[in-house]
């Protein structure tokens, strides 16, 4: 889909403001999640509008796939349709929740938004096995211009096998590494890798 003709979910900053605005990383089980879904004003906005307007916040589920005590790893190649990522590490996978996603049997954003990101994932890489899901958190960054209109949310996938390959070229270097050997590589992962990978030693190495 041409990127400029794209409607793409999103709700106002100042949603995020009367939640409690903050940097960086917020744990929640999905009732934070629920409340920004469930706000009048959120709605499918053209995404080159949407990319320029700090007002908005574009809603992106972040899904990292943790196999054992190993987390997914990739790096973004040079075609990606995100140039300001391009080259970096990243251990989340998905995107935008698209008005497509908003089916005829979606009752709520909630099930548009579950759908979005199965449908992001499944765009990216193929996975092969059980899946345990579960939400972590919310992550914000307004220290560079991709964050500041975009809010991920992080999910975590717990795999019974490390049965994923990849779907898209602009994946490269698709691996399992444990949390000691992401820590090495921190300074080449895009900013909400870092904080994801930061909330999540947070939680296994605490």
């Amino acid at each position: 889909m041409n990127n400029s003709c794209e409607r793409v979910l999103c709700f106002p900053r100042s949603v995020l403001d009367d939640i409690g605005d903050f940097q960086g990383f917020m744990f929640d089980d999905g009732k934070i999640l629920k409340r920004i879904l469930m706000n009048a004003n959120s709605r499918f906005v053209e995404r080159r509008l949407a990319e320029e307007d700090p007002s908005l916040k574009q809603l992106i589920p972040y899904v990292v796939m943790k196999y054992g005590n190993k987390i997914l790893h990739y790096v973004r190649g040079k075609e990606t349709g995100e140039q300001r990522l391009k080259s970096l590490g990243s251990i989340g996978i998905g995107g935008h929740i698209s008005l497509t996603d908003h089916g005829l049997f979606a009752n709520s954003m909630l099930e548009v938004f579950n759908e979005g990101l199965r449908r992001e994932v499944a765009e990216e890489v193929e996975v092969n096995t059980n899946v345990k899901e579960r939400i972590v958190g919310l992550i914000n960054d307004d220290s560079n211009p991709v964050g500041q209109v975009h809010l991920g949310v992080l999910l975590l996938w717990e795999l019974t096998k490390p049965e994923v390959r990849k779907r898209e070229r602009v994946i490269t270097s698709l691996e399992f590494l444990t949390f000691d050997e992401l820590e090495t590589r921190k300074q080449q992962l895009e900013s909400w890798s870092q904080i994801a990978l930061a909330a999540l030693l947070e939680i296994y190495k605490s």
